[in-house]
């Protein structure tokens, strides 16, 4: 009898760690600058990803567990990138990781996910090599669901030299690796419309006076800028311009709907265009729940995204992966990444329905066909075309 009592008191015991074990939440890494001059996009897709996680709970969470979220603020800084990554693998022992905003850091931090086996979902950041760094090992962990920039530096030159018709063009680039890697991209782009830029300058983060820079660009004749910089100092440029009495557009990749560009620049921030794969109007009704959610539980000022793109894009992040780990049926790293690179089951997201958005070779789930043209108009980010408008009212799949 004791001896029965013994068994019986011990497989209560495993019972109960069992569902203990079960009803322990599942930790999803966010990593992002929250305070410095790229918190505009770090704070925006933090929120977006808030969003998407009080929102699964609510529905009863993934594998009838809740999703937690372990968020650091790494500072916009390479190194502090690095310290985080660690700590969320070693100590935190996160099932996934979202965010990333900045190219160096996610280059200087996710070989920690890589060796870990945990996958990385960059949301925001677009450096082309990101999703091919680890392409010469047998398993890639690193996916990504904004438009890279070998998408969106073709995009601003087929804006500038065929529909604007321009053929001098200064290109305008932040010393990061975010910066030069843009800068590469745009004169590849160039090239292949014939085309060398007549300038090409460089400033650093935190830079308030471009006046050496345009001046050369002005000088060689420049008859618009293409940039590739953040928000702070993108509206230097533009500030520099009014002070130079010198107007031409500027057309640069996706940052240029910065609320710290915009609201920093002012009326002479007016006519950018940019590269957008998502814009804050309500063109679908999911995109329209979102907004209205949005600004509800966070209240922006002036009910404007700071950055809608990654707000977007952070919201998006977090139903891929939760539909992988629920057709995995597990929070095991290797599981999750093979479900993702086979995904059965369309997710319906804000920038775009995601159909089989990645395979075993390609990690990156915007294609060419997703992204459009904003312009800084009024204050705020709009649709540059009626015709993208009416893009964006459409389901566009990955093609």
């Amino acid at each position: 009898m004791i001896r029965f009592t013994k068994i019986a008191t011990t497989v209560a015991l495993a019972s109960m760690a069992s569902l203990a074990m079960a009803a322990d939440p599942i930790k999803i890494g966010v990593n992002g600058p929250f305070t410095g001059g790229s918190s505009s996009m770090g704070v925006s897709m933090r929120d977006g990803v808030r969003l998407a996680i009080d929102e699964i709970n609510k529905s009863g969470g993934v594998l009838g567990r809740q999703l937690l979220a372990v968020e650091r603020d790494d500072e916009a800084k390479n190194e502090r990138g690095v310290q985080i990554a660690q700590e969320l693998v070693n100590k935190e022992k996160v099932t996934a990781v979202v965010g990333y905003i900045n190219t160096g850091v996610a280059l200087a931090s996710q070989r920690f996910f890589q060796e870990a086996k945990i996958p990385v979902m960059n949301n925001v950041a677009t450096g082309s090599v990101i999703t091919h760094q680890f392409d010469k090992e047998p398993e890639n962990y690193v996916f990504r669901n904004s438009a890279h920039d070998s998408i969106q530096a073709p995009m601003i030159v087929e804006e500038a030299v065929t529909r604007r018709g321009f053929k001098k063009v200064a290109i305008l680039a932040d010393s990061t690796n975010y910066g030069q890697l843009g800068r590469e991209d745009l004169e590849k782009a160039l090239k292949t419309k014939g085309i060398t830029p007549v300038a090409v300058e460089k400033f650093n983060i935190k830079d308030v006076d471009m006046t050496a820079q345009l001046l050369k660009a002005k000088e060689a004749g420049a008859e618009a800028v293409l940039t590739y910089g953040i928000g702070p100092e993108l509206a230097q440029i533009a500030n520099g311009m009014t002070k130079l009495g010198w107007k031409v557009p500027i057309i640069g990749s996706w940052t240029l709907s910065m609320a710290n560009y915009i609201d920093n620049a002012g009326p002479g921030g007016e006519g950018a265009r940019m590269p957008q794969t998502f814009i804050q109007e309500p063109t679908t009704p999911k995109r329209q729940s979102f907004i209205i959610s949005y600004l509800k539980t966070f209240n922006p000022k002036n009910a404007r995204m700071d950055s809608p793109v990654s707000a977007a894009q952070g919201y998006d992040s977090i139903y891929l992966l939760t539909a992988a780990i629920k057709q995995a049926g597990s929070t095991d790293g290797p599981k999750i990444k093979a479900a993702l690179e086979d995904l059965k089951t369309p997710v319906e997201g804000v920038v775009t329905t995601y159909n089989k958005p990645f395979t075993k070779t390609d990690h990156d789930a915007i294609t060419a066909n997703i992204p459009v043209f904003g312009e800084v108009k009024g204050g705020k980010v709009v649709y540059a075309y009626p015709d993208d408008q009416k893009k964006a009212s459409e389901v566009r799949v990955k093609k």
